[in-house]
Parts: structure tokens; C-alpha cells; sequence
């Protein structure tokens, strides 16, 4: 890890005392990082439903959410990321839906008085914006130029009264590569760093705080999601983001752990678009259909990952489709 300074080492050295109940282990001693459980199954960790939403403050007025979701019959996390400063406070990421952004803000105003005044889009799927009418009217919100189209399609549909949903807020900043968000003393910077699971993926930065929150570009065990990815796009932006100076990388989907399994399951993802992206390729290679090459495909440990059965498939028509050129042109990264 690139710590820097004895704040930071502190700061670090208490939220891994938090993580220990977390973990299953009674040992007041912090567990050693092979000891943690490497899985997004909740039930394998022996956590309930009452045991969310958690809130860990991970850096100095930095805070990680995470809330549990449903997949079909399997359950997870769907990890926001919230910045306290004496201007305001910037959430990364919504949550599903209203309630469940509703109860997010409560867990906001617990730890501030300050108002939430920015709202980065870092991803534009539904269950990171499907409660972004629980915002406040007249937040700065931040998102990638493919991401604001998404967002802003949502809000004219709301205006037409054709899905008959409230407004949600639109795009007010649009980031191409860059932007910085001063507030209250800090510099927050949003990022694009490339394409990878929705195309317009922003990552988000507290250089003081030595947080880097990569929404669901992260999906910490659990199988690659590629819909609407651009696989080895996203592998580059993985890359990118272990080349940003932080010392905690927080994910999207999947548990907030101590700094060092973070960092280490980044790369352990990072592996897992790999695995993925060769295992499509080997089958494309042998003339076989996308469907054949579903029934026939194997990803050796990714198997027993969460959400293995509803998006393996997925993950290999679409290798297919950037192998038969058949995706969107780049941006120009």
C-alpha cells in the first residue's frame, strides 16, 4: 500500500478495527488479510438484512455506504461513497430507488448538517440512479457526456408522464476527461479514465484522503457485468485506476473491506475481466458460436463468484461483440 503520513496509517488502522465483527472473526486482533472471506454472498459471511445499511468512514469525512440488493434469488451490496466537507457534502452514486436513497441521506444528515450539494453520476444503471429524485432540487450534478444522455433520456420520459416517475435531476457539469470539485477546503476530482462497464464511468478521487471510489468499473466478487461494457477497454481502465495515487479502492458492488484486500481484490478483478475476455476469445477462436461458446465456456474459480449464473452469458456475447467489431467506435482515449 502507498500510505502517506500518520493521519492516514491511523485513520487506516481504525476502520480495520471496525471491520473485524464484519468479518465473522471474535479476536479483537485484526484478521490477517488471507483470513478474510473472499465473497459478495452476505449469507456466507453471516449477515442479515439487519445488518444493513453500513456505513464505514474510511479516510477523514470520507464514507463508504453500502446497502443490500436482490438479484433473482442472490443478494449483495450496491456501495455509494459520500465526501463531509464544511461547504457541503458530494455523494458518488445514488442507490436503487428511492427508499433506499432516502435512507442513505438519513444516514448523510446523521454525520453533518451540511446539505448535499454535488452528485456525481459515476454510473448511469439503473440501480445506481433509480433514486436520484430523492436528491435535493438544485445539486450540482456531474457526469460523463454518454452518462448525461442516459440521465437526461430518464428525465424526459418523467416530463412526458410516460413512465409516470418523478424528475430526476439532470446532468448540470458534463466531464470528458477531468473535472475538480473544491469544496470546503478539499479538492475532489472526477475522472474518466476510459470505458469499461457502462461506457461513461467516472471514478472519483480524495487525493487528501487517498480514496478512490471506482463504482461499478469495481464489482468486488462479483462476475464481471458486461451488458453494456466495453471489455478490454475495461481492463485498460482498471489499469489506469491502479496507477492513481490512493491507498483505498472502493468498489461499486461487493463488500468495503480494510485497505489491503481492496487493493488486492482490484487486481484479483482486474484478472477476472482477463479470464473472462480470454475464455470468449479461445471459443471465437475455435469458429464456435456465441451460443455454443456459452454452453461450452469455463472460468475456473470465477464459477463459485456471485452472479456467475445470470451474467456469464452475457459477458460472453459481448466479448464476441467487440471481437466482430460490432461495438461503438472509441471515444478517441
Amino acid at each position: 500500500m502507498k500510505v502517506r503520513g500518520a493521519l492516514r496509517a491511523a485513520v487506516m488502522g481504525s476502520m480495520l478495527v471496525t471491520l473485524v465483527p464484519v468479518l465473522g472473526g471474535c479476536d479483537p486482533e485484526v484478521p490477517p488479510v488471507a483470513d478474510v472471506p473472499r465473497t459478495a454472498d452476505p449469507g456466507e459471511r453471516g449477515l442479515t438484512e439487519a445488518d444493513f445499511p453500513r456505513v464505514q468512514e474510511v479516510a477523514p469525512g470520507v464514507y463508504a455506504y453500502e446497502a443490500l440488493r436482490s438479484a433473482g434469488e442472490e443478494r449483495f451490496t450496491t456501495v455509494s461513497m459520500f465526501v463531509v466537507t464544511s461547504e457541503g457534502v458530494l455523494v458518488a452514486d445514488g442507490q436503487g430507488n428511492v427508499e433506499e436513497t432516502e435512507r442513505m441521506l438519513a444516514a448523510i444528515s446523521d454525520r453533518t448538517d451540511q446539505p448535499v450539494t454535488h452528485l456525481v453520476v459515476a454510473s448511469d444503471h439503473g440501480d445506481h440512479t433509480g433514486g436520484n429524485t430523492a436528491f435535493p432540487d438544485g445539486i450540482e450534478v456531474l457526469a460523463h457526456p454518454t452518462s448525461a444522455g442516459v440521465i437526461d433520456a430518464a428525465a424526459a420520459r418523467a416530463r412526458s408522464g410516460e413512465d409516470g416517475r418523478p424528475i430526476p435531476p439532470v446532468a448540470t457539469r458534463l466531464v470528458d476527461e477531468r473535472a475538480v470539485v473544491e469544496l470546503g477546503g478539499r479538492e475532489i476530482h472526477v475522472l474518466f479514465l476510459g470505458r469499461a462497464h457502462t461506457g461513461g464511468d467516472l471514478a472519483v478521487h480524495v487525493p487528501d484522503g487517498g480514496v478512490l471510489f471506482l463504482s461499478e468499473a469495481y464489482l468486488n466478487r462479483v462476475f464481471p457485468a458486461m451488458r453494456s461494457a466495453f471489455p478490454s477497454e475495461w481492463v485498460a481502465m482498471i489499469e489506469r485506476a491502479q496507477a492513481v495515487e490512493a491507498d483505498i479502492y472502493l468498489p461499486g458492488h461487493g463488500f468495503v473491506e480494510s485497505p489491503a484486500v481492496l487493493e488486492e481484490e482490484l487486481e484479483t478483478y482486474r484478472r477476472a475481466l482477463v479470464r473472462v475476455i480470454d475464455e470468449a476469445r479461445r471459443l471465437h477462436a475455435e469458429n464456435l458460436s456465441a451460443d455454443e461458446a456459452v454452453e461450452r465456456a469455463e472460468f475456473g474459480e470465477l464459477e463459485t463468484w456471485s452472479l456467475r449464473s445470470s451474467q456469464a452469458a452475457t459477458a460472453i456475447r459481448r466479448v464476441y461483440a467487440e471481437l466482430n467489431g460490432e461495438l461503438p467506435d472509441s471515444p478517441g482515449r
